[in-house]
């Protein structure tokens, strides 16, 4: 299948030819986003009826910092039974730890009061599929520029969940790392698996 640029309102402005095999590239199956934004805004005013969450604080109830993958997939306020207002959700591909993760963290719990990091990574993450060096060198080839930043692929989501526990330890910037903890989320049964 050829693959599609798609403009930042979701329409078709032409076909780009692959330059990296199928194995890791998810490619736009449709002609258009579903719902559109005009779509998506009625579903906010629809959602906003009865709206009775006004009054919640800024800082989280419960204290506690989640960092999780951008997967579709996962509800993570529902995966963690969670309720709006009780944690900070930061999420990223991968739900890795980059600078910006900490830099959200310091602020987390520095301004926000959290002392709790949960990291949530999970089963079938897109990232498993993805060479980092390939990845860099087509986008050098059709930009000219290689990526300053990892893509932090991985192959094996546990190990890379106990491989971001132990940059939030390494880091002097975390004040609060007594309670850390990883899990993996398995996309299949809806289930969370520590990791030690």
């Amino acid at each position: 299948m050829r693959g599609f640029v798609v403009s930042g309102r979701g329409r078709l402005v032409g076909h780009r030819r692959p330059q990296a095999p199928d194995s890791y590239r998810y490619e736009v199956a449709h002609k258009h986003f579903s719902p559109n934004v005009d779509e998506l805004v009625a579903l906010n005013r629809q959602g906003a009826e009865g709206f009775d969450a006004g009054e919640l604080q800024v800082a989280p109830t419960r204290e506690l910092a989640v960092v999780g993958c951008m997967d579709s997939r996962m509800d993570t306020f529902k995966i963690l039974g969670l309720q709006p207002g009780e944690a900070h959700i930061i999420r990223n591909a991968g739900g890795v730890i980059t600078d910006d993760v900490i830099r959200s963290l310091v602020i987390s719990q520095r301004f926000l009061g959290t002392r709790e990091i949960i990291l949530v990574h999970h089963s079938d993450c897109g990232l498993e599929r993805v060479s980092e060096d390939m990845f860099k060198a087509e986008m050098e080839a059709e930009l000219g520029l290689k990526p300053w930043w990892a893509l932090e692929s991985f192959s094996d989501p546990y190990a890379d969940t106990s491989q971001s526990i132990q940059r939030l330890l390494a880091t002097p910037f975390i004040k609060y790392k007594d309670h850390i903890s990883g899990f993996v989320y398995d996309v299949t049964d809806g289930l969370l698996h520590p990791v030690d």
